[in-house]
């Protein structure tokens, strides 16, 4: 082989044969460097920089370590700075014994010494020495990942050593909800409801009245003084899978601006059956509000003043003035007034923090609830309390003489009614009104009928909302809703609560 790289020919091409053909002689050294020992030394500094001795041919090998060292190994001695390379290499290990004395070994061809390079062998590891983690680019795919403290884990654990529980998850794999949080049951009672819980059809819409359209559900908040209100309007299951608008209507308005400001929250329900029912209801609210707010500055005094005689007159004539223009609505579509009608209930909460009263006024079913103590009050206004003592006129019984005699003989015959006077009006329900003062950490449910029937009819739905509001502040929009939302089977209707919690 040239070295120079030129063009081989056919005689250079057989140099390796005349060199190991036995034809030829031994000619002595080569006038050129390169020999076979340079040759065969180079290619042995290619394969490895550093060769071990021979070994014995009769003896098995020895093991790469030893399998007990000594406890205090004696640690190599480091070579200078400016040593060669080569003399930071650890010495070659010295051979085994042979077994038998019997048969002397052959003593071992000397080693070659390696050929000093630029950049010095990294050193062997200490036997002792741990072996270096993987890296988790060459890592086995079955093979888990591990930490400090043991297998990573992931999920509701992540972050733990094997064995440990994280907060709020079970050994049997079931997530602990908290207290606070919107979760909870889905019904209450003996057996889940007829309906499903979600919606399942949406009403129908007619494409010229699309601002007649009513969503399933409502949902609203604020908090002003010590109190904090909560408020929440959804359709009934039943009306979710007939496809039927929600009937019942909330309203929450602020009138005023700082402590002189009056919050008034008011819900209303249409007629059962009535296909006005939810415009009713609609109209019953935003009357109401309209009249609220215009004398809010004068029933603010009055809440503050405790003026319960005026409060009481004052609001009753401003209910009777909304249900008077359901009825002449009625007649202008041509309806029975009974057809395009609504219940009517409010809560008025003025934000002044030093007033703690609470003003309830309405008409029709629904219910007031208070939950004080650990236990639910009833503190729905009785008839009796609303309606006061009869009027003389038309129905009232005979009048009588100081004697005590009848001015005109009772025969027990019926008499008609004149024609001169008008039919009287079918009977009214009874206008309801009840001013309190509240006291910290009480809580305030205002509800139409949808949610004040079942509260009085299961008692599990009852102790629920106790244990979700007795203790803790007062929930979120979200918590709220979904404690509004829990079913009692055979009742369908709409439910549309406000709660009032005091600090």
């Amino acid at each position: 082989m040239s070295q120079q790289g030129e063009r081989r020919t056919g005689r250079d091409d057989d140099w390796w044969g005349q060199l190991y053909d036995d034809a030829t002689q031994d000619t002595g050294p080569a006038p050129a460097p390169d020999t076979l020992d340079d040759r065969f030394a180079s290619a042995a500094d290619a394969v490895s920089e550093e060769r071990q001795p021979l070994r014995p041919e009769h003896p098995p090998p020895a093991p790469e370590f030893t399998p007990d060292p000594p406890k205090t190994p004696p640690r190599p001695e480091r070579a200078p700075a400016d040593a060669p390379p080569s003399a930071n290499r650890p010495a070659p290990s010295p051979p085994p014994a042979a077994p038998t004395p019997a048969t002397p070994p052959t003593p071992p061809d000397p080693p070659i010494p390696p050929r000093p390079s630029a950049s010095p062998a990294p050193p062997k590891p200490s036997p002792r020495a741990p072996a270096p983690s993987v890296p988790a680019a060459r890592r086995a795919p079955w093979e888990p990942l591990t930490g400090p403290r043991g297998p990573v884990t992931f999920g509701a654990g992540a972050g733990l050593v094997a064995g440990e529980e994280a907060p709020g998850v079970s050994r049997a794999g079931r997530v602990s909800v908290p207290s606070s949080g919107p979760a909870g049951p889905d019904h209450v009672g003996d057996g889940p409801p007829t309906y499903e819980a979600e919606p399942t059809a949406l009403p129908a819409a007619d494409p010229d009245g699309l601002g007649d359209l009513i969503a399933d559900t409502v949902l609203d908040g604020a908090r002003y003084g010590t109190s904090t209100l909560r408020a929440a309007s959804v359709r009934g299951d039943s009306a979710r899978f007939r496809g039927e608008p929600r009937r019942d209507s909330l309203l929450t308005a602020r009138f005023g601006v700082g402590e002189d400001a009056l919050v008034l929250v008011a819900m209303a329900t249409g007629a059962r059956a009535a296909p006005g029912a939810h415009r009713a209801a609609a109209d019953a609210c935003a009357w109401i509000g309209r009249a609220v707010g215009r004398s809010h500055q004068r029933l603010a005094e009055d809440i503050r003043a405790a003026r319960r005689g005026d409060l009481k007159s004052g609001l009753h004539r401003l209910t009777d003035r909304t249900l008077g223009k359901l009825r002449a609505r009625a007649t202008d579509l041509g309806l029975a007034p009974d057809e395009y009608a609504a219940s009517l209930r409010c809560l008025l909460l003025p934000a002044d923090p030093r007033c703690r009263t609470r003003v309830f006024f309405g008409v029709g079913a629904g219910g007031l609830f208070r939950l004080r103590d650990g236990a639910w009050q009833d503190i729905e206004p009785r008839v009796a309390e609303a309606t006061g003592d009869a009027v003389v006129g038309f129905g009232s019984p005979p009048a009588r003489t100081p004697e005590g005699d009848h001015l005109t003989m009772d025969l027990g015959i019926t008499t008609p009614p004149s024609p001169y006077e008008p039919a009287p009006e079918p009977p009214r329900d009874p206008f309801r009104f009840r001013a309190s003062v509240a006291r910290p950490g009480d809580t305030l449910l205002l509800c139409s009928g949808g949610l004040a029937d079942p509260l009085r009819g299961e008692p599990a739905l009852a102790e629920h909302l106790t244990d979700r509001w007795l203790k803790g502040p007062a929930p979120g929009l979200a918590a709220f809703l979904a404690d509004i939302q829990v079913r009692v089977k055979g009742y369908a209707d709409d439910r549309t609560a406000a709660a009032v919690w005091e600090a």
